[in-house]
């Protein structure tokens, strides 16, 4: 079932595919409505300059679409834009679906790696396709501010699992315990080589936004969210390297890439540790380009077999 969008949409299963309705949104969450105003075309709006304000308009998006009633994240940690993270589970959910007859498959167990203070991926993997989920983290403080998510909507805890990664150089290793078995992995990684550039980026983010400098606070994040020695190209090569030992433990490794041109280096770099298949999945919002990389070391009759089980 191949249910994805045309070129610059949302997937056509993404409930975030049209204009925000506020008047439903502050139905379901009222305190909202404080921070609803009308921008200079006469539309409703938030002021996406304002932290207060996104993760308010966050919190009202996870309670009406995905019943989350309580969401929330420290102030300095990476407030997840919702309709784009959706995307990506739902593309992830039609690659699996061609290893399932072509359909979306549910019950599945999916690794979230570095799932952040903001939980975004297994809470709306969970909600949308009844996926179980274990996160990685290594940062402490976003372990207690995700875990504090789960404890606070009843039955969460039951679905998703968090484990910390102690060690900031291993991915897989300490999480991926003996005899667990994953239908999917799935990551955002840290996307900028150093501090200064991460900060070059949110000035540019902001720049190309027309939003004022109180903004920078908007697109804030912790070193391990935003960036690593390396970038992304680094952090996903060594996902790859790692990806060899847990090969049978895993169906399909996944990975959002933020740059085109890091892909053909990825490639090779698959192609070295001896990847059975890989997909370079293209995703989009309006004028925005993202995509992610997809992995795996099973033939196709395998995983066919692994996913009747499910």
């Amino acid at each position: 079932m191949k249910n994805t969008a045309e070129k610059g949409q949302l997937h056509l299963r993404n409930r975030h595919r049209g204009r925000y309705d506020f008047s439903a949104l502050i139905a379901s969450h009222p305190p909202l409505a404080a921070f609803v105003t009308l921008n200079p075309y006469g539309v409703e709006s938030v002021d996406f300059a304002d932290p207060a304000a996104v993760r308010m308009l966050n919190q009202a998006l996870l309670h009406h679409f995905y019943q989350i009633e309580h969401w929330d994240i420290p102030d300095g940690f990476l407030c997840p834009p919702v309709p784009g993270r959706a995307d990506y589970i739902h593309h992830l959910a039609d690659l699996l679906a061609e290893d399932n007859h072509a359909v979306v498959p549910r019950n599945l167990n999916v690794l979230d790696i570095g799932c952040g203070a903001n939980c975004i991926y297994p809470l709306i993997g969970y909600r949308e396709y009844g996926w179980r989920f274990t996160g990685s983290e290594v940062n402490e403080e976003a372990m207690r501010a995700a875990n504090a998510i789960i404890a606070a909507n009843p039955g969460l805890n039951r679905v998703i699992r968090l484990r910390r990664q102690k060690n900031p150089h291993a991915i897989f290793n300490n999480i991926i315990h003996k005899n667990e078995q994953y239908h999917a992995v799935i990551c955002n990684p840290p996307f900028h080589a150093s501090a200064s550039e991460a900060l070059q980026g949110n000035q540019r983010k902001v720049r190309n936004l027309g939003l004022g400098k109180n903004a920078l606070l908007n697109f804030g994040g912790q070193q391990d969210e935003l960036w690593c020695e390396g970038g992304e190209k680094a952090f996903i090569t060594r996902m790859i390297d790692e990806s060899v030992i847990f090969a049978r433990q895993c169906l399909w490794f996944s990975s959002l890439v933020s740059r085109k041109e890091n892909l053909a280096e990825l490639w090779r770099a698959l192609e070295q540790v001896g990847a059975i298949a890989v997909r370079t999945v293209d995703m989009a919002q309006g004028q925005k380009q993202s995509r992610f990389i997809a992995w795996t070391f099973m033939d196709k009759p395998l995983r066919e077999r692994l996913m009747s089980r499910v």
